[in-house]
């Protein structure tokens, strides 16, 4: 993990979209099939809009028909230590697990225990909350 994240409210509406703010600050949710991240494959690294924490690998990407980006597992693998944290997320009638960013506690999306082995997990994140990093070749 790198250094704590310090920037205030005010300059994060001024820096990110209304959509991104919405979205990470506020814990909204953007319309399935609408984010640009939901049908993209490129080869590369997902991080926090916010904060530019590395949170997903391409390589855990999958195609889940859910209308978000969908990853089985977290950057590193590591569920309990690694870049996202998970909550209790008790808001419009359900429960589910809530994903924020650990460093930065933006908000990302959910994550559901209905993946694809080896984990069984799918972390359905929005895309408002990424920034795709291509790979840069070897």
């Amino acid at each position: 993990m790198t250094e704590p994240f310090t920037e205030s409210k005010e300059a994060l509406r001024e820096r990110l979209t209304p959509e991104q703010y919405r979205v990470t600050q506020e814990a909204g949710t953007e319309r399935p099939f609408s984010g640009k991240y939901n049908d993209h494959f490129e080869g590369g690294a997902y991080a926090c809009v916010v904060c530019g924490e590395v949170l997903f690998e391409s390589g855990e990407k999958f195609h889940s028909a859910c209308g978000w980006p969908s990853f089985s597992g977290v950057q590193g693998g590591d569920r309990q230590r690694g870049p996202v944290s998970e909550t209790e997320d008790r808001s419009h009638g359900m429960v589910r697990t809530e994903v924020n960013c650990r460093r930065c506690g933006a908000h990302l999306g959910h994550v559901f225990p209905d993946g694809p082995p080896p984990t069984g997990l799918r972390y359905c994140i929005n895309s408002a909350a990424l920034e795709f990093r291509p790979d840069q070749g070897s």
